[in-house]
């Protein structure tokens, strides 16, 4: 073509070196990249096969440090050094962008972690086992293979079959749903064992052709399995769990997507766009070399050759221009789509608060994809504003809501607490809007009590909170003024609600937080409504009103693909919803739509043929109380979703389950709960509900069937309030009862029907049979505790006697037990005449509230602090790690932890064996077994933590509760029940030791024993009767002790009784010790626990013993009462026992 347009030979050879000219440039930059590759070859291939074989199973924080903290440093570190191309990113050693977004359009996220797993999933040589809770991963492989990919569960019928087909055919299969254990029949599989020169592999007996085309992909929804090594090692780990910033940037690019379709399409062009330039230039560059390796003589003449040599530079240059607009437009692009970044980080947040919840109770799982709907639904109702400042803090806004809706419906009362509470800290965090190490501690509140207040309106508990927060540069002064205005704090400190009270002087003006901080401080049984009131003013109102959702709202939400699921709780029927729904949409059992299956032994089979039938033909299955199925759990989970597929739109299933007690009895399966809108409902609390409720029960027919109409009457309504008391007693704990008990309506209702029966057979009113049948049968039969008993006998006695007949009953103080009314009028009278609620409806002191609500307190805190990401920032100045802060307590122990007692030594002092003598050797060898296995633990975790030892599952708690300052299970279980947290319980440890160590010096039992001291106290207790019957002869079985409560402390006795013990170290809970009158009295407000004076115990034959005016007043270690219960001290009283009784009063050895 040239020739014909007149061109000679040396014009074309110009021409060409003209056009080779251009493409020299881009060749030599090749030629030199290439000759700087063929160096960096073998250490890039050694990175990046290391990257696919081990990096799979970690986090994206750790697979960083894995390559540019270790693996590169390491391999620059070689005597020879292995050279490594600069930046190497492995990824791009091993695919391409084009394939990349192929990857994405087939549904992958885009988040750099999904494209690492997408490529070590398709390069390793092992079988990849994808760990995939969210299940991303496996979306994109059943869309990746398509209708190619056999998909099959491990134990389903003929399963060996489809494995060996596709083992022969070369198909490919996904496993999927694995549990941590594989089956062993697949272990040759895994393992590749060929045999037959790799042509055959044997499963089970059968010997089945392998093709080489086979691919076997594992998948698990585990979240955090614990696979056994030869698992390991005969698969490749992956980790598809999706993290924080990878949720974030799928997030961004669906809100942008949604609000901005234009940007995102425009981005997904721009990307084609940049592949096919690629693509293109590739071709083009290759077809060129190809002309030129197979021109012949002078390819001057090759007008083909040349053609392609032109359009080539014409093309490169094209690409050049156009690459370089469209980082314009990307860089355009990305900074319009920053523009909704927030929404997307606050969402991110917000999953992974709700999926961390299942830390507080297994019960609570969310699933990614019923998240993403929520999102888009609230995108969807979000105000619109032509302000996009304003729509981004709209949607901000509406998706923080729904996301609370979404989930506290599925909360019990106590978790929406902390679930907001966490979320509105984790927001103001990550707005930087409050200081970490401000709620570091505000939530730890780590205090050493060794402070004596100065003023009488505030413990020592809260008066060492603020010296130790006058250490803080922001309560600087804070001690000071408390003590240089004492009456104005006092007034503050002692009003009823001082969450909303100003703080004296200039403290009004700190931060939300730091008033937060100060009232914990001062009244930390206020702290539940004081962080409701924070929730309100950072979040808004709507966030903290008891809000209840109507359930038809929910069943909206409901399809054939989600089921509901409702949380039993006693004394709620939470079907009788879906049961009125069922009749306003017609689904009832007359028409045959609507199917109740109550499961129990034999009831499966029926509720699968429910299940199928109501698929087809769109029914409403009730399935009740799916946990007395265990073995079958795992059956239904198969069956919702085989059922749900292609079912009729109409189909809808309801599950009732109880929650488990601990979260090692939980039993209902992750699939369920992540499929299912799980609803909670909860019984009333408070008396005025719970007497209501126990009353509508029954109606004016039962009440007018008795022919002693008064006296049945009379009676129901006693029953219903000693009903309301035993089961509101509860949230009282150990206070109310020594173990919580399941009393329930049905405990009423047979009650009343007992008493029916015995008024209509008896003219005589049988007062005694009736209790007998209520406090030791129909109530009884739940509880277990002897002390609990007495209390439930106590109320009886209380309640029923035949003054009540007589219109003399007091049931509580201003409330006396009505006269004969029919039912409307009873429940006018409790509405009218029932005092405000108060632990003295219960029989309890006031202080039983503030307790209460302190352990509330308490709890949140201790969850609260749990919840919290493991790698903030902790402590003050700078920032330390989870292993730096175990290290630094794990020193400290071991520095202030004393030596063990030589047994040898202190045998050898006497060789009197005396009762008090052989307590004090039992005291010592107890000792010695904690601190020895302190001791050992605590220095393996030292090596573990230095990486000199395997990390095991024992370490690895020790760790966890060293890092929560709680005491640790292996020392615990050697220890003596206690209540503290593990500061608190070491320096008691270290206080016992001391008091064992004076002891151990000649032997003399100590003029005071610190009978809270001892691991035993029971024993030491004992060997005062013992020493007292060896010395008078008299037989042990016929002896108690007796206690005198002196008007003296401590310091007041220089030596010991001559027969018998001075003890201290107790506290009394429930009321207080009169020291003049020397006996119980009226505990004064807000004085929990006073301690009591030393107690001289000796002993005494029973029938010596002192009956008249004493309360039997039951002595346990701790708080928990129950199991921890050492003895009965009698306590002189003027008052009734009863009394006391239903006060719960108890002595305590530890508060």
């Amino acid at each position: 073509m040239l020739w014909k347009v007149g061109f000679s030979t040396d014009d074309i050879l110009e021409l060409f070196c003209d056009l080779l000219q251009s493409e020299n440039v881009r060749w030599a930059q090749s030629v030199q990249f290439l000759e700087a590759q063929e160096k960096t070859l073998c250490g890039d291939v050694l990175l990046t096969a290391a990257f696919v074989s081990y990096v799979g199973s970690f986090t994206k924080g750790y697979r960083q440090e894995l390559v540019e903290g270790m693996w590169l440093p390491f391999l620059k570190s070689l005597k020879v050094s292995i050279p490594i191309t600069e930046d190497l990113d492995p990824i791009a050693m091993l695919t391409d962008d084009a394939t990349i977004a192929t990857w994405n359009n087939e549904g992958l996220p885009s988040d750099r972690m999904s494209t690492e797993n997408a490529t070590i999933l398709v390069n390793c040589e092992r079988w990849p086992l994808m760990i995939d809770p969210q299940q991303q991963g496996i979306k994109w492989i059943r869309n990746k293979y398509g209708s190619e990919l056999r998909v099959v569960h491990i134990g389903q019928k003929g399963y060996l079959d489809i494995i060996e087909h596709a083992l022969s055919c070369g198909d490919t299969i996904l496993i999927e749903n694995l549990e941590e254990t594989v089956d062993p029949v697949l272990d040759p599989i895994l393992g590749r064992n060929t045999i037959k020169k790799g042509r055959y592999i044997k499963i089970g007996d059968k010997e089945c052709e392998f093709n080489s085309s086979f691919q076997l992909i594992l998948h698990t929804k585990l979240a955090n399995p614990h696979y056994k090594p030869e698992t390991q090692a005969q698969t490749t780990l992956i980790n598809f769990t999706v993290t924080r910033n990878g949720l974030e940037d799928q997030l961004l690019a669906e809100v942008v997507n949604t609000e901005r379709p234009d940007l995102e399409h425009l981005k997904s062009e721009l990307t084609k766009q940049q592949n096919h330039f690629k693509i293109e230039l590739k071709l083009l560059e290759d077809e060129l070399l190809t002309h030129l390796s197979a021109a012949e003589g002078n390819f001057l003449g090759d007008t083909e050759l040349v053609e392609k040599l032109e359009t080539t530079k014409l093309t490169a240059a094209e690409i050049e221009q156009k690459v370089s607009e469209a980082r314009e437009n990307e860089l355009k692009i990305n900074e319009a789509r920053e523009r909704y970044r927030p929404t997307a980080a606050k969402a991110s947040l917000l999953y992974f608060i709700i999926n961390d919840l299942r830390k507080i109770n297994p019960i609570y799982q969310f699933s990614l994809k019923a998240f993403n709907i929520v999102f888009h639904k609230a995108i969807e109702r979000t105000v619109q504003s032509e302000d996009l400042k304003e729509r981004v803090a709209n949607l901000m806004d509406c998706i923080t809501y729904s996301v609370f809706l979404y989930t506290s419906r599925g909360l019990f009362e106590r978790d929406k607490v902390v679930f907001i509470s966490l979320s509105t800290f984790q927001i103001l965090l990550m707005n930087n809007e409050i200081d970490q190490e401000e709620l570091d501690f505000f939530l730890r509140f780590t205090v050493e009590q060794k402070y004596k207040s100065p003023v009488d309106f505030l413990s020592t508990q809260s008066w060492s909170a603020i010296k130790t927060m006058a250490m803080m540069d922001e309560f600087r002064g804070l001690d000071r003024d408390i003590e240089g205005s004492a009456k104005r704090w006092k007034k503050f400190v002692e009003s009823e609600c001082p969450e909303n009270e100003k703080f004296p002087q200039e403290w009004k003006k700190k931060s939300s937080l730091q008033k937060l901080i100060m009232l914990r401080a001062l009244r930390p049984d206020r702290m539940t409504y004081a962080v409701r009131n924070f929730v309100e003013e950072k979040l808004g109102a709507e966030y903290v009103d008891g809000l209840r959702i109507d359930f038809a709202k929910s069943f909206e939400e409901s399809s054939p693909v989600t089921p509901m699921l409702f949380i039993l709780s006693p004394g709620v029927d939470p079907l009788k919803d879906v049961e009125s729904l069922g009749k306003k949409l017609g689904f009832t059992i007359d028409s045959g739509k609507f199917h109740n299956v109550s499961l129990g032994q034999g009831q499966e089979v029926v509720a699968e043929a429910a299940l199928e039938k109501a698929s087809k033909e769109g029914h409403w299955v009730i399935l009740q109380n799916v946990h007395l199925v265990v073995k079958w759990l795992g059956t239904l989970e198969k069956l919702l979703e085989q059922f749900s597929e292609g079912s009729h739109p109409d189909y809808r299933v309801f599950i009732s389950a109880e929650p488990a007690r601990t979260s090692e009895e939980h039993i209902i399966p992750q699939g369920i709960l992540e499929s299912s809108i799980t609803i909670t409902d909860e019984p009333p609390t408070g008396m005025l509900a719970n007497l209501h409720a126990a009353l509508y029960n029954f109606d004016q027919n039962i009440l007018e069937t008795s022919s002693r109409e008064q006296e049945f009457k009379t009676i129901l309504f006693c029953l219903c309030y000693f009903h309301a008391c035993v089961a509101e007693r509860r949230k009282f704990g150990p206070q109310g009862w020594n173990r919580s008990y399941p009393f329930n309506t049905g405990d009423l209702t047979i009650s009343v029907n007992v008493l029916y029966n015995y008024l209509e057979v008896n003219t005589k009113m049988p007062w005694e049979d009736l209790r007998y049948l209520f406090g030791e049968i129909m109530y009884g039969g739940h509880i277990t505790d002897d002390w609990d008993r007495k209390l439930c006998r106590t109320y009886l006695e209380e309640f029923m006697h035949p003054n009540m007949l007589e219109g003399e009953l007091t049931l509580t103080p201003g409330f006396v037990a009505p006269p004969n009314l029919d039912y409307i009028g009873y429940h006018k009278y409790i509405d009218e005449m029932l005092p405000p609620e108060s632990p003295v409806l219960y029989g309890l002191h006031s202080n039983a509230e503030i307790e209460f609500l302190t352990v509330m307190s308490d709890n949140l805190f201790q969850t609260l602090v749990e919840m919290q990401p493991r790698d903030s920032s902790i402590g003050e100045g700078s920032a330390q790690t989870t292993e730096e802060k175990v290290k630094d307590i794990l020193d400290d122990i071991l520095e202030k932890l004393p030596e063990e007692f030589n047994m040898a030594e202190v045998m050898a002092k006497t060789a009197e064996h005396t009762p008090y003598i052989l307590v004090c050797f039992q005291e010592c060898e107890r000792m010695n077994i904690l601190t020895q296995e302190t001791r050992k633990s605590l220095k393996e975790l030292d090596l573990g933590l230095r990486g000199e030892l395997t990390v095991s599952a024992e370490m690895e708690a020790l760790q966890s509760a060293l890092y929560y300052d709680n005491v640790p299970e292996i020392w615990s279980r050697l220890a003596y029940p206690s209540s503290y947290g593990l500061a608190q319980w070491f320096n008691d440890v270290l206080l016992r030791c001391r008091e064992l160590d004076t002891w151990t010096q000649d032997l003399g039992l100590p003029a005071v024993v610190w009978l809270s001291g001892f691991f035993n106290p029971q024993s030491f207790l004992t060997a005062i009767m013992q020493s007292m019957a060896r010395k008078n002869e008299w037989p042990l079985d016929k002896m108690c002790l007796t206690v005198d409560v002196t008007k003296k402390t401590k310091e007041d006795y220089s030596h010991p009784p001559r027969e018998g013990a001075y003890i201290h170290g107790l506290f009394l809970e429930g009321a207080r010790w009169d020291i003049q009158s020397g006996i119980i009295a009226e505990a004064h407000l807000k004085d929990l626990t006073p301690t009591m004076p030393v107690i001289f115990v000796r002993a005494t034959t029973a029938d010596r013993q002192e009956i008249k005016n004493i309360y039997e007043c039951p002595v346990y270690k701790t708080k928990t009462r129950g199991p921890t219960y050492v003895w009965t001290f009698n306590l002189k009283t003027r008052k009734k026992p009863a009394k006391w009784i239903l006060a719960g009063v108890a002595l305590l050895l530890s508060v």
